[in-house]
């Protein structure tokens, strides 16, 4: 609840008497799981190489249970890698792509830099098809015999891929994904994907600098058939002689991973199992960004970046200032809002993204409470008000 005082002629309102308990809404790194602390984590394997029987058995327990939570399909394979998304979105496109048209796909800033990769770093001749923030592509007439690069989520723009029916299921190309905003948050179709790549630090709260890349036997086919036709660094490289090196997806990392990391990784394994899976995890998020969108509603100075729901992301969910006539003056008032809810400890980290129209960015995933949702919204009235 909240009250309003008077000073002269002056009403402002009062703050509100109840904070968000974990007021954690970063787009990445995330807000950790409830109930995390250091003190909860296993760290034996700390100080242990991570070649060793020990560090080997930590890293393919890593695989193996988030494999299982994500419910790949038979036949696919997921591995840890360095450089976190970014790292295995770079690895995947420069070993990949060549041997086919590519078309790139991009609504947002992170798809836009797949876009410079390929356009500008690899000069391969793509098709490029964009949008502004808060719109989606154009998915009409994809060519199905063409390598398709795209992010599910825009972790920027709060934009998603309404689903996967516009991927041809007698495609002869690749489908790349960059899923990391969406993984264990919205409903993949895995059998779409046949590159995905996501990190560690976001829908799950994780630590940051690990990778995770999923390949599909079509992919490990293309990689052993028709290698990329250009050098690459050791740190790109995923077959020998020919031939997949299947260690990367049994815990043999291409480079010394963080034991300390993998420990985190698994206590944030251990918790979405046991508040029961992938469905309990995509519910949670789902009912944080309706309690979000319930406040947005009736908050007359703000608005959904996204305007239509069917694409809206429930994770990276993207808020643009209602009066827009004044670009950097909004810029200030973004600033003033966020400085002073951190200030508060009422909300952390929710500017909107440098390139994105002014506003608001809030993360809804699943390891935030929607408690701290609700306990939100007035914060954010509060400091409207507050800084005008």
């Amino acid at each position: 609840m909240t009250e309003a005082v008077t000073a002269g002629a002056d009403t402002r309102q009062a703050k509100p008497s109840t904070r968000p308990e974990r007021p954690y809404f970063s787009s990445g790194p995330c807000a950790k799981p409830p109930g995390w602390s250091p003190q909860v984590l296993d760290v034996s394997a700390l100080g242990r190489s991570h070649r060793g029987a020990m560090g080997k058995a930590k890293l393919q327990e890593a695989i193996e249970r988030t494999q299982a939570l994500l419910r790949l399909p038979a036949g696919y394979r997921l591995g840890i890698v360095p450089a976190s998304d970014t790292g295995a979105m770079e690895m995947a496109i420069w070993s990949l792509l060549g041997p086919r048209p590519v078309t790139m796909l991009a609504w947002e800033s992170f798809g836009q830099g797949w876009v410079t990769d390929v356009a500008k770093q690899l000069r391969l001749d793509a098709e490029i098809r964009t949008a502004d923030y808060g719109q989606i592509c154009d998915f009409s007439e994809i060519d199905p015999g063409n390598d398709i690069v795209f992010t599910w989520n825009g972790t920027t723009s709060g934009v998603r891929v309404p689903d996967a029916e516009w991927i041809a299921e007698d495609r002869s190309g690749l489908t790349i994904c960059d899923a990391t905003s969406a993984a264990f948050a919205q409903d993949i179709d895995w059998s779409k994907i046949d590159v995905g790549t996501f990190s560690w630090q976001k829908a799950l709260g994780g630590e940051a600098a690990h990778g995770m890349l999923v390949l599909s036997p079509r992919a490990v086919e293309r990689l052993e058939h028709e290698p990329a036709p250009r050098p690459l660094p050791k740190i790109f490289r995923l077959t020998k002689s020919g031939k997949l090196i299947d260690g990367v997806f049994r815990g043999e990392t291409i480079n010394t991973p963080s034991m300390l990391c993998v420990a985190d990784w698994l206590f944030a394994l251990d918790w979405a199992e046991r508040i029961g899976g992938i469905e309990a995890l995509i519910a949670r998020a789902n009912a944080n960004a309706a309690a979000l969108d319930r406040w947005v509603q009736k908050a007359g100075w703000i608005e959904h970046l996204t305007p239509d729901p069917a694409i809206r992301s429930n994770t990276s969910v993207c808020l643009q200032f209602a009066d827009r006539s004044d670009v950097e003056a909004n810029k200030a008032r973004q600033k003033s809002i966020t400085t002073l809810l951190e200030q508060e400890n009422a909300a952390c980290d929710i500017g909107a993204y440098r390139d994105a129209p002014p506003g608001l960015r809030i993360w809804c995933g699943a390891t935030v409470d929607v408690a701290d949702v609700a306990a939100l919204g007035p914060w954010l009235d509060w400091a409207w008000e507050a800084t005008r």
